[in-house]
């Protein structure tokens, strides 16, 4: 005899399970959740793919912006969406900071979420005060290591990719400087603008203008490879800081659970999107390189930064407070 309770339950678990294929895929408007307010480098590189998939899938696609908690509020909305194709999620380099700087998250990364591509890498530039008593990299650590503590450096805040490249800074070459956090790139800027502080990494596209206004002076740019919207500016490594990169990045994750040919269509999508002429250029003029893998690809390159900056925040021991 069939035991209806348990038939009834395998048929109700069987019709929760998103059944969209890609060849049907999309049927209905697309959003896409970003952990951040509008008009930062995470809100304006979201912005530019979705703009791009709309033309292209031929559906409605929004950006629906979630921010707060450095990005755990908007992240966690990814996480518990229904995973039918119809949501995703551009996070950046502190998603995977976040899995160590907050021992319980409201999300499972691993379980809870899929990588979906890679959009692009954006290498942060040193940017110093006009009248710090260093022009470059290299004497930028020979003062700090000559003056230690003397070195004031600001972030976006704790556990963000500015603090914790900094971080990394310090550990590579046995500096000591003093962190002050500040609640978002602006504030910190306008205070190393105003001498307040001495450095400030951030994403080139904060800090490009400044320093071609000479409101402040680029240094360095933490990569192998120098950007094609600063050829002026150095790497560190050019500067004899060898192995020193740090960056932000941006990436598209889904729900878990969304179909793996839709998720593959997607990555398909942003592969190609990353590739079109104009959008590589205002890419490449915001400091992104661009990028646009497969779900395996970022998977493996999530991973890894997850590694790594966990080794940082362990060392220093940094938190979130």
């Amino acid at each position: 005899m069939i035991d209806r309770r348990r038939f009834t339950a395998g048929l109700a678990a069987t019709l929760a399970v998103p059944t969209v294929r890609a060849e049907t895929w999309p049927s209905k408007p697309i959003r896409i959740v970003v952990p951040y307010p509008p008009g930062g480098f995470t809100d304006v590189t979201a912005r530019l793919v979705a703009q791009k998939l709309q033309e292209r899938l031929g559906v409605v696609v929004t950006v629906d912006n979630r921010p707060g908690a450095n990005g755990i509020i908007g992240t966690d909305a990814i996480a518990k969406a229904t995973p039918d194709g119809t949501t995703f999620g551009v996070v950046i380099a502190a998603y995977a900071a976040n899995t160590t700087l907050y021992p319980k998250l409201p999300y499972d990364p691993r379980k809870d979420l899929a990588a979906v591509s890679l959009i692009g890498i954006s290498p942060l530039i040193a940017a110093v005060n006009n009248d710090a008593p260093f022009k470059t990299a290299r004497e930028l650590v020979d003062y700090a290591k000559a003056h230690p503590g003397k070195v004031s450096f600001a972030s976006s805040g704790n556990g963000s990719a500015a603090h914790l490249t900094t971080e990394l800074l310090k550990a590579q070459t046995g500096t000591y400087m003093v962190h002050i956090p500040y609640r978002g790139a602006a504030a910190a800027l306008t205070d190393l603008m105003g001498g307040q502080v001495s450095l400030f990494f951030d994403a080139a596209s904060g800090l490009i203008n400044p320093g071609k206004t000479g409101k402040v002076r680029l240094i360095g740019v933490a990569s192998d490879k120098r950007l094609p919207a600063a050829p002026d500016v150095p790497t560190f490594i050019e500067q004899g800081l060898a192995n020193f990169i740090g960056s932000t990045w941006a990436g598209v994750l889904a729900p878990a659970g969304t179909p793996k040919d839709v998720v593959k269509r997607v990555s398909d999508e942003v592969a190609r999107i990353v590739r079109m002429d104009d959008v590589r250029a205002r890419l490449e003029g915001m400091g992104t390189v661009p990028v646009g893998n497969t779900p395996e690809e970022f998977e493996r390159f999530i991973a890894a930064e997850t590694t790594k900056w966990g080794d940082v925040i362990r060392r220093a021991k940094v938190t979130a407070d």
